[in-house]
């Protein structure tokens, strides 16, 4: 693996030429600072300070254009420091224009700074030509940007991470009232989300509207909002004798009736939101080829794979699964010197979202899917090298890549023979 990262980087070495126009670029968020270099790292012309419009980037443009022709140059390579999402409009900007974006990791950047002048002062005319001198070195990557209906996927995937949020939220805020205000509620219905319990809350939100209403008038309010079966006279009872035991408050009530109605009605909204969001991605999922094999895979469901898609991108855009393995800042790092020899750990560095969805995919595996499960038993009970159960964690996420990447580029369904292999059942045999 690390013979094929040296010629990788050998090749973007190679690809800065005699004939190649350097330039590093420093974004924020309004203002860009760019200083243009050739292939031996010595600075042409002055640097560029352009605005975030298009102004700005015609100007920067124009400016590359000038000194490339100026300096008889056949090409233009942009370092960029991806800076959050202040980048994406001058890379596609410059794309659409055939002027080649790479990027330079922000912790090369923040490495290298103090190379040229030995300080750790940072400004974005330094941090500019840090990034230039990073591109000369080879010590680059090519965006993986989704496109077309992968980044339709990646945008919807991102509404449902904040929804999901917002939803938590508006939860929280209807336990904590109900805490407040009603707090033996939940031992009448354990799950107050559902359709019964929310129309109670709409209606007869505090224990005295409970008393005030009466057993009869509840099931009666049930009935006519469509509850036909689960509760009726019965749970009402029990609903009204909790109630005339609560503890809850009974000070701030005519307030408290209006919070409750705002969470409820925020709650109402973003699941129907998060509802109709669902059912534009797996419209979009459909269409993807491989997708719905990728489903077969027991316990792993729309949610997982349109995840994965949507940070993985077009899976015919990778070689082997090992690149989304370090896409995914799942690729492993030793820490040691000398005779000491530290513990190895994750890198972390890439995709934070798609570690965590892989993660939660696992945790499920190892919960309920038989190959995955036994694989976390043998990785943690084996005899030589025996592994801690977060350790077996993460080779299991890397696993499950794997397994993901196989079936969605082949496009065959899952078969559970050939998740652990031969040689693997043997090793698993013997250590039984």
């Amino acid at each position: 693996m690390k013979h094929t990262q040296s010629s990788k980087q050998n090749q973007r070495i190679l690809r800065i030429s005699e004939s190649t126009l350097v330039i590093g670029t420093d974004i924020a968020k309004r203002n860009h600072v760019a200083r243009a270099f050739n292939y031996r790292g010595i600075e042409l012309g002055k640097r560029c300070l352009f605005t975030n419009d298009d102004n700005g980037l015609n100007n920067l443009l124009a400016w590359a254009r000038n000194l490339q022709q100026e300096h008889s140059m056949n090409d233009i390579v942009m370092g960029v420091e991806p800076t959050g999402h202040y980048w994406f409009p001058l890379y596609h900007f410059m794309k659409s224009r055939d002027v080649e974006v790479v990027l330079i990791n922000p912790h090369h950047v923040n490495k290298s700074k103090e190379l040229d002048d030995n300080s750790p002062t940072k400004n974005d005319t330094k941090d500019a030509k840090v990034i230039g001198k990073l591109v000369i070195d080879g010590r680059y990557t090519k965006p993986q940007l989704p496109e077309g209906i992968y980044a339709d996927l990646r945008v919807y995937m991102n509404q449902r991470d904040r929804l999901n949020k917002d939803l938590n939220r508006a939860k929280a805020r209807v336990h904590n009232w109900l805490d407040r205000f009603f707090p033996e509620y939940t031992k009448v219905f354990k799950d107050w989300e559902g359709k019964a319990s929310i129309i109670t809350l709409e209606h007869f939100p505090t224990p005295h509207e409970v008393i005030q209403a009466g057993e009869t008038s509840i099931v009666a309010t049930w009935k006519k909002n469509g509850v036909q079966r689960a509760v009726g006279a019965k749970r009402a009872a029990q609903l009204y004798r909790t109630a005339s035991k609560s503890i809850g408050l009974t000070e701030g009530v005519t307030a408290a009736r209006h919070e409750l109605a705002l969470c409820l009605e925020q709650y109402t909204m973003l699941s129907r939101q998060l509802d109709q969001l669902m059912e534009l991605v797996e419209a979009l999922v459909k269409q993807i080829p491989g997708a719905e094999v990728m489903m077969s895979i027991p316990c792993v469901k729309l949610v997982t794979v349109a995840g994965f898609l949507a940070e993985v991108g077009d899976l015919s855009d990778y070689d082997h699964s090992q690149q989304i393995v370090r896409h995914a800042g799942l690729s492993l790092r030793e820490n040691s010197s000398g005779d000491r020899k530290g513990e190895t750990t994750i890198s972390k560095r890439g995709r934070r979202r798609l570690r965590a969805l892989l993660y939660r995919a696992t945790l499920t595996l190892v919960a309920k899917n038989p190959e995955f499960r036994a694989l976390h038993l043998y990785f943690t009970t084996r005899r030589d090298n025996a592994l801690k159960k977060k350790q077996s964690m993460i080779a299991l996420c890397n696993k499950l890549i794997r397994v993901l990447f196989e079936l969605g580029r082949k496009q065959k369904h899952y078969d559970s023979s050939k998740v652990l292999g031969p040689h693997r059942e043997a090793q698993m045999q013997i250590a039984a």
